[in-house]
Order: C-alpha cells, then structure tokens, then sequence
C-alpha cells in the first residue's frame, strides 16, 4: 500500500510537470524569438531618422556605425536609384535582390531564414521619394538566448517538485501504514497469550477506531479471563470455611476405622480444593477485585453468626464492635465476605479450641479499618505471613487468605498489617479506604491514630 501510493503520487505529479512544463519551455522559447526580432525592429528604426533628411552615403554610413547592429556588421542598407540620385548600398546582404526589390516595392517588412539565422527586412521612406530597405541580421543565438538556462531551471523545478512529492507521499504512506503494521502485531501477539499488548490509537480516524476496538477487545478479553480466575480460585478458597467445619467435626469422631477413613477423606478433599487455589492463583493478577459498595457492617454481621455457632462448639468467647450501625466501603460484597472469612478460618485453623476472639470496625471520613483480634499464640513472623499471599504457602494453607484480605484493601487504596492484639495473640488490621483515590498510609507510614472502641 505504501509504494502503491508513492506510485500514484509520482505519476500525477510528473503528468501534472509536464502538462505545465513543456507549454511553458515553448513560451520561453517564443519570447526569446520575440525579444530578439523587437530589438532587430528597433536598431532598423534607429536609421529612419537619418533616411528622412538625407541620402549620403557617407551620413547614412556613420548613422549606421552608431547602432549595436551596425557595429557588429549586422545590418545593411539599400536605397534603389532614382532620377536625380544614384543607388546607395551599404552593408553586407544575407537575402537576393529580388527579395530586397519585393520589400521595397510592397513596403510590408518580412522576416527571412538566412543561414545561421533570421533576416528582418524593413522598408523605410526616403527624402529623395523612393522607399529605401533596412535588412537587420539576427543571429540563431540571439533567437535562443536564455532559454537553455530557463529550460535547465524549469527542469530542476519539476524534479525538485517530483522528489518533494514522492517523499511526501511515502512519509503520508508510513504515516498510514505503520498504525495498521502494529495493529496486525498485537493482534498477532494477543493470538500468542499476551493479554497485555495495546494499540496505540493513532492515525486516519479509520485505523484510530480500528485501534480503539481492538484495546476494548483485549481488555474485555482480559476482564472476562481475570473473572473466571478470580471465580475458580474464592469459590475454591470459600470452600475451606465448610471444610474447616466439616474437619473439626470430624475430630470428635472418636477412633474406629469409619472415624479414620472420614478424617483421611476430608484431609484429601482439602488437599485437593487447596491445589485448585494455588493452580488458579499463579494466573490471578493484582487489581481485579470488584469495587462495587456495600455495607460492611452488614457483611460481618451476616458471617460472625455462620462463624459464631462453629465457636460456641468449640467454647471460644466472640466479641464484635462497631457493627451496628451502616458502614460503607467501596468494596463488593463477595469479595469482602470472602477477606472476612479469610481471617475467621485462620482463627478457627491456627488456635487451639476455646481461643477466644474479636472483630472491631472503626470508621472515619477517610477511611474504615476492620480488626480481628484472637488471644492464640499469634504470628511468629507477620511479615512471612503476609508474603504468603505471593505464593510462598505454609504448612496447611495455601498462601492465598490472607492474599485475598490484601487484594480487597489495596483495590480501595488500603493496606494490611499483622500485629500482636489486645487479647494477647495475632491482630489483623485492614485499612479500607472510602474514596479508591486516596491512599490511606500502610503500617509503615504516619497515620492517624483511631480510638479503639471498648470491647
């Protein structure tokens, strides 16, 4: 497409030189002539003076000496005898007698082809009543002069005009050409598994929508593709709240090989929907939770009376704070049930029965934080734990907990922060922000300080 068009380019631009350029050599060429034979006309003219008042041949002769013509040998001069004077002839002849004596006789000047050039005959009246001939030689260089020079310019001009066009042509025709060469890359490579390659929109306003429809393309390509990763691996992590009750139902089974052959089926169920989760995990990318709102009051409610029937199984004292009255985050409802169940199932799977523990919610304009404090052993190294959510993974979990609990405050602009609580064991602190634009300092920063709500 790009040389077609430098093709075109060229063709209309050299019939266009040419259909202005030859017509404009031959007007050069004809004003040259036109300029010479003007200035023969006047060096002829330049005699009639001297043939009105005398026919000496000697003040004829100096008259004639005085002209450019006259004093390069180029122009001569005839009066025909009469009856009281005789013929004077002057100068050298290019033309035959009869052409002279036909000029004279007709008084009409005309133009003559002589060897080497033109003759311009012109008839002039005398005082002696005859009609003298005034022949004015005009070289073939004379005719030509200046032309080869305009020729050679108009030349240049007309190359200089074909060269500046092609070149304009293939700059427009790679201007063209490169948006829909990168386009027909990306789409090659998000054929190959890169969901991250986008078309710059740029160029014709055509390739510029074509560009704007395949980035629309791509990143619902990526959407849809982060949807089914991020439903494969909650739905395969919500699965553990069940079967972390279904596990502690299980030990009070007793002994006996039924009791053994359910604790090994459920140990292997577990295995399996924890090899589900990391297989989905390593895909997820950071960023796709949802940030549709809702109550968070509401959400821990709703999951602190699942989790409170399993604790008063196993005698651990809940306490909750702060829920009763509506708390917006800017976080969908799922997804925040799922960071809460996170944490409870950690509480439930990591401390001993009869651990007592507590969830507290503290609201400002800001920000909102949701703390989960228990009175266990607590974390021995809160920064490993974090990290799990990376993929590291520790012995009976699988790294994705408190991965998700990260990826629901930092889609807010939040953060996390394991720490030793009140009750004497692990606190998880989640900062929540109200607006997703403002970033609420993590543990590492300033923030202000919250009071804490009594227990």
């Amino acid at each position: 497409m790009r040389w077609a068009l430098v093709r075109v380019c060229l063709a209309v631009t050299a019939m266009v030189v040419i259909a202005f350029a030859v017509p404009l050599g031959l007007v050069v060429k004809e004003l040259a002539r036109d300029r010479a034979l003007t200035n023969a006309e006047r060096q002829a003219a330049a005699i009639a003076p001297a043939l009105a008042i005398t026919t000496d041949r000697a003040e004829l002769d100096r008259a004639m000496a005085t002209t450019q013509a006259g004093a390069e040998g180029r122009i001569a001069l005839l009066i025909p005898a009469t009856a009281g004077s005789p013929a004077v002839d002057l100068g050298r002849h290019r033309v035959t007698a009869d052409t002279l004596g036909g000029a004279s006789a007709h008084g009409e000047a005309v133009t003559v082809r002589v060897p080497g050039g033109l003759d311009l005959i012109r008839p002039t009246a005398v005082s002696s009543g005859t009609v003298a001939v005034v022949e004015v030689y005009v070289p073939d260089g004379d005719l030509t002069r200046g032309v080869a020079t305009a020729w050679l310019m108009l030349a240049a001009v007309a190359l200089g005009l074909i060269i500046t066009s092609v070149a304009i042509a293939d700059r427009l025709g790679s201007r063209m050409i490169r948006p829909a060469v990168r386009l027909a890359g990306a789409a090659h490579r998000l054929g190959e598994g890169d969901l991250a390659v986008r078309v710059p929109e740029e160029g014709p306003a055509e390739l510029r929508a074509a560009a704007a429809a395949f980035n629309a393309m791509a990143d619902q390509v990526v959407q849809l593709m982060e949807a089914e990763r991020e439903l494969a691996a909650d739905l395969s992590h919500r699965l553990r709240t069940p079967l972390t009750v279904l596990r502690l139902n299980t030990a009070s089974l007793g002994d006996g090989p039924a009791a053994d052959q359910t604790r090994a089926a459920v140990s292997q169920l577990e295995g399996e929907v924890d090899q589900i989760i990391r297989t989905a995990r390593e895909h997820r990318t950071a960023g796709s939770v949802g940030s549709v709102g809702c109550d968070a009051a509401e959400v821990i409610r709703d999951r602190m009376a699942f989790w409170s029937a399993l604790a008063e199984d196993e005698a651990r004292e809940v306490r909750t704070a702060g829920a009763d009255r509506p708390v917006r985050v800017p976080v969908g409802r799922a997804e925040l049930a799922a960071a809460l169940d996170a944490m409870l199932g950690n509480v439930f799977r990591h401390t001993p029965e009869g651990t007592a523990f507590a969830v507290d919610v503290h609201s400002s304009e800001e920000a909102v934080i949701v703390l989960v404090s228990d009175a266990g052993p607590g974390v021995a190294d809160p920064a490993a734990a974090v990290r799990r959510g990376h993929g590291d993974g520790g012995q009976g979990s699988t790294g994705l907990g408190l991965d998700i609990v990260r990826r629901v405050a930092e889609s807010t602009g939040g953060d996390v922060a394991i720490g030793r609580s009140v009750l004497g064991g692990a606190e998880i602190r989640v900062w929540l922000a109200r607006d997703p634009r403002t970033t609420v300092p993590g543990p590492s920063g300033h923030r202000r300080p919250l009071r804490r709500r009594p227990r």
